[in-house]
């Protein structure tokens, strides 16, 4: 069982532009090309910020429109805000707030042996990390650079560093890197 951070980022590691606009992302490959469906399968459970789980709502859900769609995650998912935001009926989807600590041991129960996948944003990834939670950074860096944005995973992670343990071509606009996150203390 693994806690990972699945996501995409711009080659200057922003992974949304400042107005959490994905559009960039879409024109660069097909995620059927992905490691996404094999990645999909081992997750029981899911943590998202409120900013993402915003995102699924006006992009992919889209309650109240003439045709809605469907939440696309079976696991149960735990959503991280301080605000109060609709739940979509249906789907097991937690509301909570504060630190990840005790969230995450929930987390692991539920997902009954299976990983816990931080969807996003950069931030709550961060907050996994500052806990030493965080066991694995999967990351699509795409073939463009935003300038400015929803940063990556906005710590500092020095010594000692990241591990590289996989590298993969995804056509002409992906390269995945695989990297294990260190326990020790960060500096």
């Amino acid at each position: 069982m693994k806690t990972q951070y699945y996501t995409a980022t711009s080659l200057d590691g922003f992974i949304a532009t400042e107005d959490h606009s994905l559009e960039w992302l879409f024109p660069l490959g097909d995620i059927a090309d992905t490691s996404y469906s094999a990645f999909i399968r081992d997750v029981g459970a899911l943590a998202m910020g409120s900013s993402t789980y915003e995102w699924m709502l006006r992009h992919v859900v889209k309650p109240g429109t003439e045709v809605p769609g469907a939440w696309p995650y079976e696991q149960p998912v735990w959503v991280f805000s301080s605000r109060v935001l609709p739940p979509i009926p249906g789907a097991d989807i937690r509301f909570v707030r504060g630190d990840v600590r005790p969230v995450h041991e929930a987390m692991v129960r539920a997902a009954n042996g299976q990983n816990v996948w931080v969807v996003g944003g950069g931030d709550l990834a961060g907050q996994f990390v500052d806990a030493g939670l965080l066991d694995e950074l999967l990351v699509q860096v795409g073939s463009v650079t935003l300038g400015a944005g929803q940063p990556l995973l906005p710590r500092r992670i020095v010594s000692p560093p990241l591990t590289l343990t996989g590298v993969r071509q995804v056509g002409t606009g992906f390269a995945e890197l695989t990297y294990t996150v260190p326990k020790a203390p960060r500096t």
